[in-house]
């Protein structure tokens, strides 16, 4: 309890952040437990870390939220969940086609559904050709109705813009020409879209609290589906947790300024060099 404290203290030291009484900063583990309430709450992750899906699992169990969206599911996905799917990992995979998806095991994600309780399920996933469509015509163009209001319909600034780019190529190993990803951008700006609509509708159905789960690169407060969330319903209170890797090359979105209101640095997960492939090594 007295790392918890201590922690939360460091954080309240930081720079104040608009959310309901929040400042930035690192927390551990244990300190999932005691977060500010707020109306929705982000958890991203590095998707294949077994650490991070613990933290959210843990943070799912204090928040007792009454909906938890899925970055993962579609809402035909989300509709087919069942208590007694809930009870057998093994038959709620399957359920889902979760390997299908092309998602890290089944397994290390298990904890986070054992720990939603009784919360409604959303799934924000939008279908494939859709990412591809906002590839080609823009993420306004797919979005359709309500893109306005989310802020798709606006032009990045030239520094957000290449900022994020760079983020996208980095994310790709340098792998593909630069010049594509713009494209990259426009799919990851649909994505953040329909996480911050499933979000809203959740919160308006159930009135709260609602949890996201989702990559940390649509966790972000500054350009993730949290600020299109606050851009379209102010009035809604919003905390970003984000889930780091520590040591060398550590998640993007980490840094000396993590973009999040809190975040959790853990040991970073075992995997093969996730370039080799693109780079053609494998």
């Amino acid at each position: 309890m007295m790392r918890i404290i201590t922690a939360l203290c460091m954080a309240l030291a930081a720079p104040l952040l608009p959310v309901a009484g929040a400042r930035a900063g690192e927390i551990p583990m244990e300190a999932l437990s005691e977060l500010p309430p707020a109306d929705v709450v982000f958890l991203g992750e590095v998707h294949d870390n077994p650490r991070h899906h613990a933290g959210q699992a843990r943070a799912i169990a204090a928040i007792g939220p009454r909906a938890v969206v899925f970055e993962m599911l579609t809402p035909g996905q989300a509709s087919r969940i069942t208590p007694d799917l809930l009870a057998d990992g093994a038959a709620l995979g399957r359920a889902l086609g979760w390997e299908e998806a092309g998602w890290p095991d089944f397994a290390i994600y298990y904890p986070i559904f054992r720990a939603l309780g009784t919360a409604r399920i959303y799934g924000a996933a939008r279908p494939r050709p859709e990412a591809r469509r906002a590839f080609e015509e823009g993420a306004a163009a797919v979005f359709g109705e309500g893109a306005t209001r989310f802020g798709l319909d606006r032009a990045l600034p030239e520094d957000e813009l290449e900022a994020r780019i760079d983020e996208q190529y980095e994310a790709h190993c340098r792998a593909m020409p630069r010049e594509m990803m713009g494209g990259m951008v426009e799919a990851q700006r649909l994505r953040d879209g329909a996480l911050a609509e499933a979000a809203l509708r959740a919160w308006r159905e159930t009135g709260g609290p609602v949890v996201v789960i989702t990559g940390n690169g649509h966790a972000r407060r500054d350009w993730g589906a949290p600020a299109l969330l606050k851009k379209a319903a102010p009035e809604i209170s919003v905390i970003s947790v984000g889930f780091l890797e520590a040591g060398e090359g550590a998640a993007s979105e980490g840094g000396e300024n993590p973009p999040f209101d809190f975040w959790v640095v853990t040991p970073a997960a075992e995997r093969p060099d996730p370039c080799a492939r693109l780079r053609g090594g494998g």
